[in-house]
């Protein structure tokens, strides 16, 4: 009974069973990855090339534009085309805009303008996929698998968005920018494997014509006449316009916490301190498959988040008296309020993609990209220029009290939000299972497990290689050598304990590829 209680507390894997999705899950482990590598480089490398921090902040610029207007387009061209086509072209256009990067950096090139451009038309291509992407869910998923399904996709975009910029931020150095692009185009191919074996995804009651602006328009008339539907984007928007901090950090961790001006432990750790409570959302998200009531939930976790990003700034502003003491405790009120998103995330889609016409689903998925990309942008200007005024503490805390009003605000003006349920809609027979190749309850959590494993080592082993690397070029081999073995023997403990999760005997000739990190590193550094 205590075994199968601690089990739930685990993330629900049951919709790991269903062969498509667990493909297009296990491929979203290698790309996400990648993917944040080509996140980290192109600024580097505009910055390496230009000196400038304003055409990196113009690569914010090239980014958002293409994913505002090909989120709410894309979204309508998901409404009308079959939708396995749609990500197989997307997906191919990801893979040849990687491909360029990679072009670009090998020919040493240094033209910033060849690079917005490049990195403009990527998020084009990822502003139609991802709307596409989330649309077919609900074929694929039964309905009140959903929050399950969205919140094993964002543990591992959490843990890509942590482990990827620590990964390139070492290997730059070391290996240069084109290795990034290259890396990041070989990870797609994952995702357009796991794509292409999925079944034809035709929308039901699909508009004919061409799409374009009208369709989009639909888009929004239909979800002004559904009221849940839209108090998921407005609730959204109260959490991340008036409580996300992320503009403050820099000064935090300067002026609070006695930080360097340019960065610093503290900088990386406040940066790190959000997707790392949301991946610990997700690891212990079991609860979430649970809940039948999901508006309510979505308030709760929303006022988590306010009460969260409160405790924050009183963190921040008693910092002055218990620097260390604060820190530890501000770090811990991001942490829960990464949790806390992470769970109002999942259900928040969940009811997007189970309450939604199947004709309209990915219009509306559109808007949420938008709304995703748009609000944090927002925030940003917003705390700004309120720190600027009453300081960084006062900006973060009162940002966390308007969102505690503001969600409260909107449950009692929508309460059809809050009494909103998962119901069992006539479109699950619909659902698109495939070949009944299922692994078990069991052997599913064994896998997660094992790549929870992998992405907890990788934090100890990237920072091993860094920290080897500026011994080396100190001249100091030997405690550079020393390293690299505590990295070797840290990857053969990580195998065994992998080969334990899986019920296997430790000791075995396999856990020796536990070297590999060490030996690629060595060979690299020395």
């Amino acid at each position: 009974m205590a075994r199968r209680s601690i089990s739930h507390l685990f993330a629900d894997t049951r919709p790991l069973r269903n062969p498509h999705f667990r493909r297009l899950w296990l491929a979203n482990i290698v790309t996400v990855v990648g993917a944040q590598l080509t996140v980290v480089a192109v600024p580097a490398q505009i910055y390496a090339d230009t000196g400038s921090s304003a055409y990196v902040g113009l690569a914010g610029m090239f980014g958002l534009v293409p994913l505002v207007v090909f989120g709410l387009y894309g979204g309508a061209l998901a409404d009308v085309f079959d939708r396995r086509t749609l990500l197989i072209v997307t997906t191919t256009g990801l893979i040849v805009t990687s491909g360029l990067f990679w072009l670009q950096a090998a020919l040493g090139n240094t033209n910033v303008w060849t690079l917005l451009t490049l990195f403009a038309v990527q998020q084009a291509f990822f502003a139609v996929n991802q709307p596409t992407r989330s649309a077919i869910l609900p074929k694929l998923i039964d309905h009140t698998l959903l929050p399950a399904a969205n919140s094993l996709s964002m543990t591992v975009t959490m843990a890509g968005a942590i482990a990827g910029p620590l990964v390139a931020g070492i290997l730059i150095p070391i290996i240069g920018f084109e290795w990034m692009y290259l890396i990041d185009t070989v990870t797609l191919f994952a995702t357009l494997g796991a794509v292409v074996r999925l079944p034809r995804l035709p929308v039901l009651d699909a508009v004919t014509g061409t799409p374009g602006l009208k369709a989009v328009i639909e888009g929004f008339t239909y979800l002004r006449t559904q009221p849940v539907l839209m108090m998921s984007f407005v609730v959204d928007l109260i959490a991340m316009v008036f409580g996300m901090p992320r503009a403050l950090f820099p000064e935090i961790a300067h002026l609070d916490f006695g930080g360097p001006d340019n960065g610093g432990i503290v900088f990386a750790l406040l940066f790190a301190a959000i997707p790392a409570g949301s991946v610990i959302g997700g690891v212990f998200s079991g609860w979430v498959s649970r809940v039948d009531r999901q508006g309510r939930a979505v308030i709760v976790c929303i006022a988590l988040w306010g009460v969260s990003m409160i405790g924050f700034g009183v963190a921040v502003a008693l910092a002055d008296h218990w620097m260390r003491t604060m820190l530890v405790i501000a770090l811990l009120m991001l942490v829960l309020g990464g949790a806390a998103d992470m769970a109002s995330a999942a259900f928040r889609t969940s009811m997007l993609q189970s309450a939604a016409d199947d004709a309209v689903r990915g219009r509306l998925q559109g808007v949420f990209i938008v709304v995703v990309a748009g609000g944090p942008r927002i925030a940003d200007t917003l705390h700004g220029a309120t720190a600027a005024s009453v300081g960084a503490a006062t900006a973060a805390a009162g940002g966390g009290v308007l969102v505690v009003i503001g969600v409260v605000v909107a449950a009692l003006a929508v309460p059809s939000f809050v009494r909103y349920r998962i119901t069992a809609p006539e479109c699950h027979a619909g659902i698109v299972t495939g070949p009944r190749r299922e692994l078990s309850i069991e052997q599913v959590q064994r896998w997660v497990m094992s790549f929870l494993i992998l992405a907890v080592a990788s934090f100890p082993l990237g920072a091993l290689t860094a920290v080897a690397h500026s011994v080396a070029g100190d001249g100091r081999q030997a405690d550079a050598v020393l390293l690299l073995v505590v990295m070797a023997a840290l990857g053969v403990l990580a195998l065994v304990a992998i080969r334990l999760v899986h019920g296997l005997p430790p000791v075995s000739a396999w856990v020796l590829l536990g070297v590999l990190p060490a030996v690629v590193a060595g060979a690299l550094i020395l």
